[in-house]
């Protein structure tokens, strides 16, 4: 087995253990409550999401979500009447799908275990192809992101999210994890790698995504990343209340948040 499908093994191990959100739950797994204490945290801690998504605006389009999780998204593309698709590296993760759509009584046109490195859908199949916190989790994010480029339409869009390695979050996790380790020579791409979630992830920032992107027949719509929740200090001790009011005076609270919101179009 190679290094890139050792690091791919790890990851989806730590997905398949527990899907992204779940640790916000209390009730019985797969049942409607639980389900709803996810999507509750979700939505209330990553607000970006419905505005970035627009659920609502897919009806009868054909989307593909690229790594579903714990289905929260995929759930608002079906209830919104998209011909949703969906995608995880993970058997835990088209689970917690399958299970979700039986308790809301809906369905979908397809989905299933695949790696978003090799997406099982021919050239130009999609309206909108999405993707939200998953491809900087894969070894190469480059390919991953090919892949999705690959599957949409001529004049579709690509909507995805990574994670910003100029943000607030990531200084603070150099701070935590290097500095005050005695380790400052150690960088944020370290220490991401090591330390944020599963073992491999990677951030960029403006410019090095930009470049990541633009070998691919996709012209680039916008790039956002405002403060998040995740950019609150305060939200680790109230001590922390006076660097949370002083970190907007020293970083661009439109650019270094931790989501680094990319919406693009395939070219005709």
């Amino acid at each position: 087995m190679s290094q890139s499908e050792e690091l791919k093994q790890e990851v989806h191990d730590y997905w398949n253990a527990a899907s992204c959100g779940t640790f916000a739950a209390v009730s019985e797994k797969y049942t409607k409550e639980y389900y709803d204490e996810i999507e509750q945290y979700r939505y209330t801690t990553e607000p970006e999401i419905k505005p970035f998504a627009q659920f609502e605006k897919y009806k009868g389009k054909k989307v593909l979500e690229v790594g579903v999780g714990a289905g929260t998204d995929f759930l608002q593309w079906c209830k919104n009447g998209a011909l949703a698709y969906g995608i995880d590296l993970t058997e835990e993760g088209i689970n917690h799908v399958q299970h979700r759509l039986q308790l809301y009584n809906l369905s979908a046109q397809e989905f299933k275990v695949c790696d978003c490195e090799n997406i099982q859908y021919p050239d130009n199949t999609f309206d909108l192809v999405y993707s939200w916190g998953v491809i900087h989790h894969s070894p190469n994010t480059e390919k991953a992101y090919s892949e999705l480029v690959r599957v949409c339409k001529p004049g579709g869009e690509i909507k995805f999210m990574v994670y910003n390695i100029d943000s607030v979050l990531s200084r603070f996790f150099w701070v935590k994890h290097a500095l005050l380790k005695l380790k400052p020579w150690k960088s944020k791409a370290w220490v991401l790698w090591n330390h944020m979630e599963s073992m491999g992830t990677k951030a960029y920032n403006h410019n090095s995504i930009r470049s990541m992107m633009a070998p691919y027949n996709a012209d680039v719509i916008s790039v956002e990343s405002p403060f998040t929740y995740y950019d609150t200090m305060a939200r680790h001790s109230p001590a922390m209340s006076i660097a949370d009011k002083m970190i907007p005076l020293i970083y661009n609270k439109n650019k270094d948040g931790w989501f680094l919101k990319m919406v693009c179009r395939k070219k005709i």
